[in-house]
C-alpha cells in the first residue's frame, strides 16, 4: 500500500521537530565540554582566527544568515501561500506573539533598571526557539492534538519575525553609509529579478552572497541579509516554485548541521560558582522566558479569544493551550543569538546571558512537557 506524501506543513514539523532534539544533545555536550579538561581547547577553538574572523564569529554571522536566510523563506510562504495566508490565521498567533515578546521584555527590565542596569538585554528572553519546542512536542508525540503544533509554529514564526525586526532596528551599530548604500543598491537588483520572475536561483544567490559582505561592512547585522534575499525569491515563476525548492534543500542543513553547531558553539558555559546564577542579567532572563512567555502568550490568548478575535486550535483544552505557552519560553538559539549581540565580547555577562537562558530554556521544556503529559493522561482517563 502506498502511503500519501506528506503536507509542506507535515515535513517543516518532522524536520525542526527532529532538528530540536539534535539541538539539544548540542548543548548539552557543549555544556560539559565547557566545564571538562577540554574547556581551555574548546575555547581556544571558538576564538581562532580565520580569514580575519573567529570560528565563533564566522559561525555567528555567515552560517547563522543562512539559518535567517531558512527562517526568511519560511515567514514568507507561510504569509503567501499557508498556515499565515489570511488575516483570520494571523490574528490569534500574531497577538499571541505580541504578548510573548512584551511581557518577558518587562521583567528583564524590571531585574536590569537602574543607571547601572543592563537594559540592552531586554530582548533575550523574547524570543521562541522553534526548534527545541517543536522538539519537545515531537517527543510528547499524540498527546498533543495536531492543531496546537501548527498554532506552536505560526506564533514562533511570528516571534521570529519580531526578532528579525528587533535586531535590524535596536542592535545595529557603527552605520557605514557607502555599504548601505551597495546593500540597497543589491536589494533593488533583488527585487528586479522577483519582479521579473526570474526562475533560477543562482542569479538570487550570487546576489546574496554580495548582500551579505555588503551588510556586514554596514553596521547592520550580516544575517539581515538572508531575511532580505529571502523576500526578493518568488514563490512562484511560471510554472516552478523557486522559494520552496530553496527551502526544501534548506531545512536538513540547517536543522541537522547549522543549528546545533551554533548551538555547540554557544551555550558552552563554565558553571563556576553562585555569581551567574545571581546576577541581574541571569535572573533577568530566566525570569523573562520562563514566567514572562507563559503569562503573555497565554495571557494574550484567552483575551483575543474572549473578545472573538480568533478561534481555538481544534481540539486543544486550556490547560494544553497553557502547556503549549510554557513551551514558548524556549528561548534558545534565537536568545542566545540576540544575547551575543547585546553584549558582545563580555565575558562576566555574556555567561550570565548563557545561564540565563539555559535556565530558563530548561525550566520551560519541563514545566511544558509534564503539564501537556498530565492533561493528556487525565484527558484519556475521563
Amino acid at each position: 500500500m502506498v502511503r500519501p506524501a506528506a503536507s509542506p506543513i507535515q515535513e517543516f514539523l518532522a524536520s525542526e521537530a527532529a532538528g530540536g532534539i539534535l539541538l539539544m544533545a548540542a548543548a548539552a555536550i557543549a555544556l560539559v565540554v565547557a566545564n571538562s579538561p577540554l574547556a581551555p581547547a574548546y575555547f581556544d577553538l571558538l576564538g581562532a582566527n580565520v580569514l580575519g574572523l573567529t570560528t565563533l564569529h564566522w559561525i555567528n554571522d555567515a552560517l547563522m544568515a543562512v539559518f535567517f536566510l531558512l527562517v526568511g523563506l519560511e515567514i514568507k510562504r507561510e504569509f503567501l501561500d499557508g498556515e499565515l495566508s489570511t488575516w483570520p490565521k494571523r490574528v490569534l498567533p500574531a497577538i499571541a506573539a505580541l504578548g510573548g515578546m512584551a511581557v518577558p521584555a518587562a521583567i528583564y527590565l524590571g531585574f536590569n533598571s537602574g543607571p547601572s542596569g543592563m537594559t540592552n538585554g531586554w530582548a533575550i528572553p523574547t524570543a521562541t526557539d522553534i526548534a527545541f519546542a517543536l522538539g519537545v512536542l515531537a517527543l510528547l508525540g499524540d498527546r498533543v492534538p495536531s492543531s496546537l503544533k501548527v498554532f506552536l509554529t505560526a506564533l514562533a514564526i511570528l516571534d521570529d519575525l519580531g526578532a528579525v525586526v528587533v535586531i535590524a532596528v535596536f542592535y545595529s551599530h557603527g552605520l557605514s553609509l557607502w555599504a548601505i548604500a551597495a546593500a540597497g543598491g543589491i536589494t533593488i537588483a533583488l527585487a528586479l529579478l522577483n519582479v521579473f520572475a526570474v526562475r533560477r536561483l543562482w542569479p538570487y544567490l550570487v546576489l546574496g552572497v554580495a548582500l551579505w559582505l555588503f551588510m556586514h561592512e554596514s553596521g547592520i547585522h550580516a544575517t539581515i541579509a538572508g531575511v532580505v534575499l529571502a523576500i526578493a525569491i518568488p514563490l512562484k515563476a511560471a510554472d516552478a516554485r523557486p522559494l520552496e525548492t530553496l527551502e526544501h534543500s534548506l531545512h536538513k542543513p540547517v536543522s541537522f548541521a547549522i543549528v546545533p553547531l551554533f548551538g555547540f558553539a554557544n551555550a558552552g558555559v563554565a558553571l563556576g560558582g553562585a555569581g551567574a546564577l545571581t546576577h541581574p542579567v541571569t535572573l533577568g532572563v530566566a525570569a523573562g522566558l520562563f514566567f514572562g512567555k507563559q503569562a503573555g502568550v497565554f495571557a494574550t490568548t484567552a483575551l483575543a479569544l474572549a473578545l472573538g478575535w480568533g478561534e481555538r486550535p481544534r481540539g486543544a483544552t486550556w490547560t494544553q493551550i497553557y502547556g503549549v505557552s510554557l513551551l514558548t519560553g524556549i528561548g534558545f538559539t534565537m536568545s542566545l543569538f540576540i544575547g551575543a549581540l547585546a553584549f558582545p565580547d563580555a565575558g562576566s555577562l555574556g555567561d550570565a546571558v548563557k545561564t540565563g537562558v539555559l535556565a530558563g530554556s530548561v525550566l520551560s521544556a519541563l514545566a511544558g512537557a509534564a503539564l501537556l503529559v498530565t492533561s493528556s493522561r487525565v484527558g484519556r482517563e475521563t
